[in-house]
């Protein structure tokens, strides 16, 4: 599958119109809704391409939005622990806060709950240099 991307997508985008023909968002722009179909689509075709090899190597993937939109004490313990394994924690005018790096998939070792890997999909090149520069940064 992942050889013929450009060609699922290009035939994927021509349903996606005519679906959103039928039902077009608020904003009334096909381009924005396309992206962000675009977007999570991606995300989950490089998350199926990779999750067999991930599971021969002992390892369990996760998704940053399952992370980011789940209360941490709502997780699953092993879960909780990658959640604190992954926050960037830094000090703004004297508090301490953290944050969830912007990632699409987590690769993680489930016995210890260490983050072997983070993996971001983004669809643009502006969103990749912007966002991984700046977590670069937050991570270091």
């Amino acid at each position: 599958t992942y050889k013929h991307v450009s060609s699922i997508l290009k035939q994927a985008k021509k349903i996606h119109h005519n679906d959103w023909l039928r039902h077009p968002t608020p904003s009334g722009d096909h381009e924005q809704s396309w992206r962000a179909f675009k977007g999570k689509n991606l995300e989950k075709l490089v998350g199926h391409i990779i999750k067999d090899e991930v599971g021969s190597l002992g390892l369990e993937i996760v998704g940053g939005n399952k992370l980011e939109r789940t209360h941490s004490s709502n997780l699953p313990t092993v879960l909780n622990k990658v959640w604190q394994n992954l926050q960037v924690k830094f000090v703004i005018d004297g508090h301490a806060s953290g944050q969830l790096p912007d990632v699409d998939l987590i690769i993680y070792d489930a016995a210890t709950a260490k983050v072997l890997a983070v993996l971001s999909s983004k669809v643009t090149l502006r969103e990749r240099i912007a966002q991984t520069g700046y977590w670069k940064i937050k991570m270091s």
